[in-house]
């Protein structure tokens, strides 16, 4: 039986907006992403579900389709892994206790951070807090922008290049979860994950195929291979081992507002992976515009 799509592209799967680090609202967003040519949009704020229903109303409005979903903070000992969540139930108390959990731990660690800079730089709390809209998740894109805005950086780029690079000696972990445990409770709460630009770092660092195997049997959906920021070498050995294990690749834009040079469209997503997404992901649903 043909699928019937409901749904239009080109497809972006992958944005943020004020509630996590972009710079624009859930509604501004979605009408951006309308103005910039896309039938489809998926708002992927970290740890944070907060924005959809904003979204949602402006997608109705705007005549686009709205994928809700959400960027998971994982980690692999000290290294960051993102996982992008699509479809799932936003009050599964599973996947809600350990995102309150994440998002509590990431909130201490910025202040943990500014407390730090500011004894080096004219930087307070406050400062942060101004950069952030109420409800955000507040992180290190914020600590950038209050440094922009204080004058110790040129621009957020600068920011993470200096002042907030690991080298720098500010930089402070926070609590997230093993990506095998948030791919279990993304799954249990009926949605459909994806590991966010996986190939960012070099080929040694690559997801190595016996982790990715586990990720695979725990319900790993897919990977994020068309975004801007993956390295080649890497990028070309993970499409090997997404052939390999049967996993879908995605393309998405990681579009921030201004908040970074990423914009809307610039890596898209195949219909037909869209299709599969929408017939596995059972914990919320699309919206059509």
């Amino acid at each position: 039986m043909a699928v019937v799509r409901q749904f239009q592209g080109p497809i972006d799967l992958h944005a943020h907006s004020s509630v996590s680090d972009g710079t624009e609202t859930p509604a501004e967003l979605v009408r951006a992403a309308a103005g910039a040519g896309l039938g489809t949009v998926a708002l992927t704020d970290h740890d944070s579900t907060a924005g959809w229903a904003a979204a949602s109303t402006a997608a109705r409005t705007a005549g686009i389709t709205l994928i809700p979903g959400m960027e998971f903070s994982t980690r692999v000992q000290y290294a960051s892994v993102h996982l992008l969540a699509y479809l799932f139930d936003p009050a599964d108390s599973a996947l809600l206790a350990e995102v309150t959990r994440v998002r509590a731990a990431r909130l201490s660690r910025a202040e943990q951070m500014v407390a730090r800079i500011g004894m080096d730089y004219d930087l307070s709390w406050d400062d942060v807090l101004a950069q952030t809209t109420p409800g955000a998740t507040v992180g290190r894109p914020h600590i950038a922008d209050a440094l922009v805005a204080r004058g110790h950086a040129l621009n957020r780029s600068a920011a993470f290049a200096d002042i907030l690079h690991w080298k720098a000696g500010y930089f402070q972990p926070h609590y997230a979860p093993d990506p095998l445990r948030a791919i279990e409770l993304v799954r249990a709460a009926g949605g459909v994950p994806v590991i966010a630009h996986p190939a960012t770092r070099g080929i040694a660092d690559v997801v190595s195929e016996s982790r990715l195997k586990t990720m695979v049997g725990a319900g790993l959906f897919g990977l994020e291979l068309e975004h801007r920021e993956n390295n080649p070498e890497p990028t070309a050995r993970l499409y090997e081992l997404a052939t390999k294990f049967g996993l879908y690749v995605t393309g998405s834009s990681d579009y921030h507002g201004t908040g970074k040079p990423n914009r809307f469209g610039e890596n898209t997503t195949a219909p037909e992976v869209l299709d599969r997404i929408i017939a596995e992901g059972h914990g919320s649903a699309p919206v059509y515009g």
